[in-house]
């Protein structure tokens, strides 16, 4: 983070000579810093199991997808969007962006 005129917080740019790579490397970091588990499986009355991630969202296991599955679909589409928000404008992609929604 740097700062503006104001002193307030802002978010730090690409420096010119920084490569889009690492700009990119540090925002899977960060997904996975910011949805890693947290606490104890929890177990349910009618037999369902959850986790808490530490974004604030509940993991849970369902009729056709186990709770393994669920985390790591979590992690994979919060390491999508961080790194695809960094990409550079223009690079091919198999999935349009932004998002719209």
């Amino acid at each position: 983070m740097t700062s503006d005129e104001t002193g307030s917080p802002t978010p730090a740019g690409p420096s010119p000579e920084e490569a889009v790579s690492a700009q990119m490397r540090r925002a899977k970091v960060q997904a996975f810093t910011d949805h890693t588990t947290v606490g104890q499986v929890q177990t349910s009355d009618d037999g369902r199991v959850s986790i808490e991630c530490a974004c604030g969202m509940r993991l849970t296991n369902g009729p056709t997808w186990s709770l393994d599955e669920h985390i790591r679909l979590h992690r994979a589409e919060a390491r999508f969007l961080a790194v695809a928000a960094v990409a550079p404008d223009g690079i091919p992609r198999l999935v349009p962006w932004p998002i719209s929604g």
